[in-house]
């Protein structure tokens, strides 16, 4: 017997996600996340089998259910909307993290399917986050009650242009350990097993992260995500000191449990002062001028090849934060700026800060944004065998 779910496939920003409503969905959590699996192919390095495109940045799930009315801090939201990240290889769903791409995606999900009451020129799209438990704020730009979705707006990444959505994060600061600086401090020294102490920055906004210093193990900032990933002994050393921060923010019980626990979050950033490089996707250079940070990113124990849009948030935001590795690693002239631009493996991406405060708690963030494009490529129903969602083992 085949089972048929809708479902729609966005691309949001450099990632792509299987949109499902949550209605269309079954109840119970096991009998789901059996159905969502065989829905994207996994457990498959390939995905062959699914919707999956055997790469973490296009095995995304976004399941949108109705506004919650038993929840007093989403009230005015339009919808209720919950990340998935679906394990390739591994018969796994990370619920954890929250993905800031497809959270713009969201928004012009939200206006097509008449969520909410559409307005030109832009339509504001609250959303209420399951994963933090925080409301989203997306600005999405409207053309005849539909939304836009041609443009001026480039992203680094994806080809082409499209209309701009501005999705702002500040609310999320702190969502998943309750604090922006979790353990109160710009910087943190980290024991990892066989590498000693090293210096990192823990902030949480959008995902909680961990920031470190490019030269604390052995890279420039300028290094393509082939020239990271080829190194088996650096992706094991990065995973420690992922795992270490992992154990220290309480979302591993221990730093080696990391990987099966929490293997999304939290996210690895490494940073460094502005240099010239070449982006890896054009050959083309970007030159030094044009950032106020360097920066590569560890997601899912790969080298993003983009940057990710929660990382950028955070990683804006840590800019200015006095004492963190991004704010010594940063520019000095662009503190004061609203922008902070991020060198990544494709080129630069801009994210619109404003934190005011002066030490850990009293630190608030009123806007952290992140601009993307989205698109709907494709509608219709997904096919799965029954018999394999109600026996998940037969498949094995």
């Amino acid at each position: 017997m085949i089972r048929q779910t809708r479902c729609v496939v966005m691309r949001g920003g450099t990632s792509k996600a299987v949109f499902l409503k949550e209605a269309d969905l079954p109840s119970d959590p096991a009998t789901r996340d059996a159905l969502i699996l065989r829905i994207f192919g996994s457990p498959d390095k390939r995905q062959i089998d699914g919707l999956g495109g055997a790469d973490p940045l296009t095995s995304k799930l976004a399941i949108i259910g109705p506004p919650r009315v038993d929840v007093p801090e989403a009230a005015g939201t339009h919808l209720t909307y919950t990340f998935a990240q679906v394990e390739i290889d591994e018969p796994e769903i990370d619920y954890l993290s929250l993905c800031g791409n497809i959270s713009a995606a969201v928004g012009a999900f939200a206006v097509r399917e008449g969520m909410v009451e559409p307005r030109a020129p832009v339509t504001m799209v609250r959303a209420w986050n399951t994963n933090l438990r925080r409301v989203l704020r997306i600005e999405v730009p409207v053309l005849d009650g539909q939304p836009a979705e041609e443009g001026d707006f480039t992203i680094p990444g994806v080809p082409g242009t499209g209309a701009r959505i501005l999705v702002d994060f500040a609310d999320t600061a702190g969502g998943g350990t309750g604090a922006l600086l979790p353990t109160g401090r710009p910087v943190d020294r980290l024991e990892v097993e066989g590498l000693g102490t090293i210096e990192a920055s823990l902030l949480d906004i959008g995902n909680p992260h961990v920031f470190i210093r490019t030269r604390d193990v052995g890279l420039t900032g300028a290094e393509t995500p082939a020239e990271i990933d080829g190194r088996a002994e650096l992706l094991d050393r990065l995973e420690r000191i992922r795992g270490a921060a992992a154990y220290r923010l309480g979302l591993a019980t221990a730093p080696a449990a990391a990987r099966s626990e929490s293997p999304a979050v939290p996210i690895l950033g490494m940073v460094a002062p502005p240099c010239a490089y070449r982006d890896f996707l054009r050959g083309t250079t970007v030159a030094a001028d044009e950032m106020d940070v360097l920066a590569r990113l560890m997601f899912m124990q790969r080298t993003h090849k983009t940057f990710a849009g929660t990382s950028t948030v955070c990683t804006g935001v840590a800019s200015r934060v006095p004492g963190t590795l991004v704010h010594e690693a940063a520019r000095p002239a662009g503190f004061h700026a609203a922008d902070c631009r991020i060198g990544h493996p494709a080129g630069v991406i801009v994210t619109e800060v404003s934190v005011t405060g002066g030490n850990g708690p009293e630190f608030r963030v009123h806007r952290a944004t992140l601009g993307r494009t989205a698109r709907r490529i494709m509608e219709g129903y997904v096919f799965t065998p029954e018999r394999l969602v109600q026996h998940p083992e037969a498949a094995e």
